[in-house]
């Protein structure tokens, strides 16, 4: 979310030698332009008619698409308010301690000011189809009722809780066509994002307990189809002690914390649901010479999400023109010379873009997904130069790039946050950039009317890792069915659907697809666990000297095992067609042995991997058990696909 008229907090130095915490004051660039000419405002949408769309949505590789298959471009933005308002110090009860001196009381900002209906008219003139609608875990278990003031526009929600207002505003958006992701934005019910207890998923709260909440919530609303994600955490940063990571395993993994929540969300909630995640939003110290900087969706090129459902999976992204690549949007004392994203030519602009969070589009990679830019905005009353350009750049490519976007916020004060699209005074008019006078409206109607894809998209094959780096990573519900198949050992299945086509030598990675055939698997249960050569037929040595683990006839790999550098099985199962193909020995002990110009990126960073061509599948895995030899995957039995 931006940072305006008040002070943020970042972490950057030592707090009286112990406690490495200087606080840092953040306030937005005062630049001063001459005025641009007044743009009109957005022409108005048409009168709202019933959604022509239909749940629930899913993805084919950059793209999310609805139930039949249809482009569906979130076009949202942010109606905040239930995340919290509160700046942290100061009484709650006094507008002045809450952000832009705006009291939410925990729920969605403007019930106080204007009836559901006339906020959700609003919303549809703006061209909107979407919103992400944040809330606090906080919000989840406060069980007092909000004061009859929060509510005085829609008498009919007083004595409610906040968690019952978020009901029927849920129910008010999905009931007039707007799909609904759910936001967890912040722990506790403060204003987010500087070193505030709610920088990480688990700031102040387990990591069980964080799911459970995400699984309470969902369960909630999985039945209505048009709540349709499940954005699982906003901003992930430093705190006063560490940064988070990707992949590390510990306590301040994000990656794994993701991985758990969407898991159990789609198999304990509801399986229809998006599982949104964002990119890491900071780590390091923001100081000159020191380490630090933005890894938004970097870290994904080499260790990307697999989720039991493959079709689920967004990632997102927040771009504010005061932050930067290295910037943490400090101005003052503390401040670093590193660029602002507004400070960046539009070439350098756009190659950031594309290098922290675009990228993920490109297809036949293991990471690609569609890209939600699911933060960005900036004010009404902003005159610097620099600031109006990079919101016209940007607003430029995500229209030349088809992008999905969020703006943020939806809607605010009159006369409190002129970043807000709509502004509400106290008698309930409204203000803002449907109004003559706004400067946003010529850019923000450029995103909105510029070309875009629509109709039917095509299935794309599916690219998806494996990694045992820290444990099991069965994908696989059929296989989850079965019970444990390699007891004590560190498991990975492919998600339904997919068929495993590549390894690493040494790192307990894999790669799988669904390219050339789709599901590949037979109806049923069966399943073989291979742990010797018995299924290498006579005269059949593939990979003389090494221990080979080939699955039976009619039958290819899905997954594999191993127990610390050993490989320890391998998981093969039954195809729904005959599996007679002609076979090869692809060694990748000494070097990467891949198809010319292979799909699926990389998928074991730093290891050697072989891989399958797209018309071939899987159907032995090969390793030595010699003195001195690492005794992971050193070669793959790759068949022709009928």
């Amino acid at each position: 979310m931006p940072i305006t008229d008040r002070v943020v907090k970042y972490l950057t130095g030592l707090v009286s030698g112990t406690a490495p915490a200087v606080l840092l004051l953040t306030l937005a660039p005062a630049a001063v332009a001459a005025p641009a000419p007044e743009p009109p405002p957005p022409a108005a949408a048409p009168a709202h008619a019933a959604p022509t769309w239909q749940p629930p949505l899913s993805t084919r590789g950059r793209y999310v698409v609805d139930a039949r298959g249809d482009r569906f471009r979130l076009r949202s933005a942010n109606w905040d308010g239930a995340q919290g308002s509160w700046t942290g110090s100061g009484s709650t009860a006094d507008p002045a301690h809450h952000h832009a001196g705006q009291n939410s009381y925990g729920i969605p900002l403007g019930l106080d000011r204007a009836p559901l209906p006339r906020l959700l008219a609003d919303f549809h003139s703006l061209g909107i189809n979407s919103v992400r609608l944040p809330f606090s875990n906080e919000m989840i278990h406060t069980t007092a009722p909000v004061p009859d003031a929060a509510v005085a526009a829609n008498p009919q929600l007083r004595g409610r809780t906040p968690l019952q207002v978020y009901d029927a505003v849920v129910a008010a958006l999905t009931g007039d066509g707007f799909a609904v992701v759910l936001n967890n934005h912040t722990n506790t019910s403060r204003w987010c994002c500087g070193i505030d207890g709610n920088e990480r998923w688990n700031s102040g709260q387990s990591t069980q307990q964080w799911a459970d909440d995400w699984v309470f919530m969902v369960r909630r609303y999985a039945g209505d189809p048009r709540v349709v994600g499940a954005d699982l955490y906003n901003e992930v940063r430093r705190d006063i002690w560490d940064d988070p990571n990707w992949g590390l395993g510990d306590d301040h993994d994000w990656y794994a914390a993701a991985q758990l929540a969407a898991d159990r969300i789609l198999t304990e909630a509801d399986p229809d649901l998006l599982i949104v995640v964002e990119g890491i939003n900071w780590t390091g110290l923001p100081v000159d010479g020191l380490p630090h900087g933005r890894p938004v969706l970097t870290p994904a090129r080499t260790l990307s999400h697999t989720l039991v459902a493959s079709h689920k999976l967004v990632y997102s992204a927040h771009f504010y023109g005061y932050t930067g690549p290295r910037h943490s949007g400090a101005t003052g004392i503390g401040e670093t010379h590193d660029a602002r994203y507004q400070d960046l030519t539009r070439d350098q602009l756009y190659q950031a873009l594309a290098d922290e969070a675009f990228f993920v589009q490109e297809e036949g990679r293991h990471y690609t997904a569609p890209v939600w830019i699911s933060e960005f905005g900036i004010g009404a009353g902003e005159t610097g130069a620099a600031a109006r350009t990079w919101f016209g750049d940007i607003t430029d490519y995500f229209a030349d790039h088809d992008a999905d976007f969020a703006y943020w916020p939806l809607v605010g004060w009159e006369g409190h946050d002129d970043w807000a699209l709509l502004r509400y005074d106290t008698d309930g008019s409204r203000h803002g950039i449907l109004d003559q006078g706004d400067w946003r409206a010529g850019p923000w109607n450029h995103l909105m009317t510029a070309p875009t894809r629509t109709g039917p998209v095509a299935a794309v094959p599916v690219w998806r890792m494996l990694t045992t780096d820290h444990g099991d990573q069965v994908q696989s519900l059929r296989v989850r069915a079965g019970g444990d198949w390699d007891v004590g050992a560190y498991k990975a299945v492919c998600p339904d659907g997919l068929r495993l086509t590549g390894l690493g030598h040494t790192a307990g990675r894999g790669l799988c697809t669904d390219v050339t055939t789709g599901d590949l698997r037979a109806d049923g249960t069966g399943r073989t666990v291979v742990t010797d050569e018995r299924h290498v037929p006579a005269g059949g040595d593939w990979a003389s000297g090494y221990t080979k683990l080939q699955c039976p006839p009619g039958q290819y790999l899905i997954g594999y095992s191993r127990r610390g550098e050993r490989l320890s099985a391998a998981l093969c199962v039954p195809a729904r067609t005959s599996l007679a193909g002609t076979g090869r020995t692809v060694w990748f002990d000494r070097s990467d042995n891949r198809p010319a110009g292979a799909n699926g990126g990389d998928f074991a960073h730093g290891d050697y991997k072989g891989q399958c061509a797209d018309d071939e599948y899987a159907a032995g895995i090969a390793f030595t058990t010699r003195l001195g030899s690492p005794r992971g995957p050193a070669a793959l039995l790759c068949r022709k696909l009928p």
